[in-house]
């Protein structure tokens, strides 16, 4: 700003300089011009003459001088303005840290603004219903506030470019990503394996888990081994169905240095922590959850590292399920390919919006049916706010789905869509099918694209949506906000529970709503997307309605291991690119 200030000076400086050089080639212009003209003319002139002559050359003695006060200001604008450029080149180098209560303030606004279009939204739906007559000017009332709430959206989400803090985020996600990573090398990769300590992953049922459900129950042993420095080792491979090959055929070994199962001392969970070798069984029974340790699993964060990614994102659960998923997918190189060769075949590429939709045996019993129409409203609503940038660019839906027919019809109600992704690959996700080598291979493509579009509107009912939710969540410094869920909140399979804590207090309406007083800690069960949510109040036992906007998430630590030997320096890892 300083520097800018000294530009603007110097400028004007410069104009009043050529101002006065003209004032003084005019002035000597009218001088000759008498000259000439009186030259002849009669004595009586000539005093006059000599006169403004003399009036003229006191003027260029005048401007003689300004000229050289204007030279020596710009010569020192020129100065200060050469050692603003250089203090600005090594500020440039510098980082600005947010605080903790403006990421979390500028989060909360940016929800809070979608709240209030829920609410009202679903509030003129209403009237629309209960009114006939009401319906034309409840049609316009609706579009003008779209249009507001489309605007009002764009411009918090912009404070994140123009904050000065967009280089401390990426650098800080760098940073904790690899830290992270960096610990999951060392638990998992002991420099002696028969005196390391060990957690036995057993998978025990195997029928009724798909992909999506299988991998989410195989991070969680990964969990349990980071807050225990335990090296995890797959315990009986061929449950998991990763393939037939197992799964390094798909992804790199977990371990390069551990996989031997033996110890001098075995128990089953929770053992103790002197046992070498503790067998983790998954999926435990309802009955087994309430006695065994579950604390260390998702959404819990560890208490060393809780703060800075409760600073950097969103939903700090997400991010830091995310990372475990980050090094468990480490693709082989011919998964890779894989990967390629589907992007360029498809012709992926952004902007893209990534649409799951899940039905078949996922409608039996565990989720509604939804439209496809219902899908597409929020993809409409994410071009509308590029459009609101100025963004024309084409249109591009990435449909991921176990029905091929959505393909068509898609293709017929959406024309001025560009929408890509492969029927034969939904054909693969047939009941069927899904546990066939070449369908395991082709879940995972779907994963992979659906993580990496600029934005996913799904269910979160589906394992396989949430799984792609959270690799987005690895792959950027926030991707919390880069989402639609039409029916379930985001939570973790088998969670204890997810919390939220009242920051406002609210007195109920009526016998559906509870009441809350500040600092009620509420165990979500779900959101209905018109302003409200539903929950149970801790401190009163009733499960009834809340206003969203009246409570935030609750941050929920332990005392993981802390990993006080592993450290960051400036070395660069490659960040893998599943």
């Amino acid at each position: 700003m300083k520097s800018t200030m000294n530009i603007m000076k110097m400028i004007k400086c410069y104009l009043q300089f050529w101002k006065r050089i003209f004032m003084f080639s005019f002035l000597v212009l009218v001088v000759l011009f008498y000259v000439t003209f009186y030259f002849n003319c009669k004595k009586t002139f000539t005093d006059d003459l000599e006169q403004t002559f003399a009036i003229s050359l006191e003027h260029l003695d005048e401007e003689r001088r300004i000229n050289i006060e204007l030279t020596e200001i710009r010569n020192d604008l020129i100065q200060k303005l050469r050692f603003d450029e250089k203090n600005m080149k090594n500020t440039s180098k510098m980082l600005y840290v947010p605080s903790e209560e403006y990421e979390l303030l500028r989060r909360r606004i940016y929800s809070n603004t979608k709240e209030v279009w829920y609410y009202v939204s679903s509030t003129l739906r209403s009237l629309a219903n209960e009114f006939d007559d009401l319906k034309p000017n409840v049609s316009d009332m609706k579009t003008m506030v779209d249009e507001h709430y489309r605007s009002l959206l764009r411009d918090v989400a912009k404070l994140v470019d123009v904050d000065g803090y967009s280089q401390w985020r990426l650098k800080e996600f760098g940073s904790l990503s690899r830290l992270v990573q960096k610990r999951l090398q060392h638990t998992q990769n002991p420099p002696d394996c028969s005196k390391a300590k060990k957690l036995l992953c057993n998978f025990v049922y195997a029928n009724w888990c798909g992909f999506g459900c299988r991998v989410h129950h195989f991070v969680k042993c990964l969990f349990v081994a980071y807050a225990t420095e335990r090296t995890m080792i797959i315990d009986n491979p061929g449950n998991w169905r990763f393939t037939s090959g197992g799964f390094e055929k798909l992804f790199l070994p977990l371990s390069d240095t551990c996989t031997s199962k033996d110890g001098e001392t075995f128990s089953h969970w929770p053992g103790n922590e002197t046992t070498q070798v503790i067998m983790y069984d998954l999926p435990t029974s309802d009955n087994a959850d309430k006695h065994l340790n579950h604390l260390y699993l998702p959404v819990v964060l560890p208490e060393d590292l809780a703060e800075r990614i409760n600073v950097l994102h969103g939903d700090p659960a997400v991010w830091w399920i995310g990372q475990f998923f980050k090094y468990i997918f480490r693709p082989q190189p011919f998964i890779t390919n894989a990967f390629n060769e589907f992007a360029k075949r498809v012709r992926f590429q952004k902007p893209i919006v990534g649409l799951h939709i899940r039905r078949s045996d996922k409608l039996i019993k565990e989720a509604s049916l939804h439209k496809l129409e219902e899908y597409m409203y929020h993809v409409e609503e994410y071009y509308k706010l590029k459009e609101l940038d100025g963004v024309n660019d084409t249109k591009r839906i990435y449909l991921a789905t176990d029905d091929p027919t959505l393909f068509d019809e898609a293709r017929l109600k959406y024309p001025e869509y560009d929408i890509i992704g492969d029927p034969e690959i939904s054909k693969s996700a047939s009941t069927q099918k899904r546990e066939l080598d070449g369908s395991v291979i082709n879940i995972n493509i779907e994963i992979y694209f659906l993580a990496h579009c600029d934005y996913v509107v799904c269910t979160f009912s589906s394992n396989v949506c949430r799984l792609a939710y959270e690799i987005m969540n690895s792959l950027q410094p926030d991707a919390s906000a880069k989402f639609t869920s039409l029916d379930d909140t985001f939570y973790f399979h088998s969670q204890v529970h997810r919390l939220n804590v009242a920051l406002l207090s609210h007195k109920s309406e009526g016998p559906g709503e509870m009441d809350l007083e500040v600092g009620d800690e509420i165990e979500e069960a779900g959101n209905n997307w018109d302003g409200y949510s539903k929950g149970t109040n801790l401190r009163t036992k009733k499960t009834l309605l809340y206003p969203t906007f009246k409570v935030t998430r609750k941050i929920e630590v332990l005392p993981f291991a802390s990993y006080p030997n592993i450290t960051m320096n400036n070395e660069v890892q490659k960040e893998e690119n599943f």
